[in-house]
């Protein structure tokens, strides 16, 4: 368990794998799926469900990858410039 944990806090950490945006991105995703069955059923339940997931799942993914990455970018950029 604690190598597994490692394993995360070294990927979530890592400059190469951006996992946090991934999570809100999967989010989004099933909205879509959701959305599209919800439409191809006729199930406005389904739909408006899909809709909102899918519009806070693209939203956050732009949060997300704004506070993750371009945060830490700008940090290190302020630090070379002073």
């Amino acid at each position: 368990m604690t190598d597994l944990r490692r394993v995360l806090q070294t990927t979530n950490a890592d400059e190469r794998g951006h996992a946090t945006p991934l999570v809100v991105t999967l989010v989004g995703a099933a909205g879509a799926i959701a959305l599209a069955v919800g439409v191809a059923a006729d199930s406005d339940v389904a739909a408006i469900i899909g809709g909102i997931a899918l519009a806070v799942g693209l939203l956050a993914t732009t949060v997300v990858t704004h506070m993750e990455i371009d945060y830490s970018i700008f940090r290190r950029l302020d630090k070379l410039e002073k």
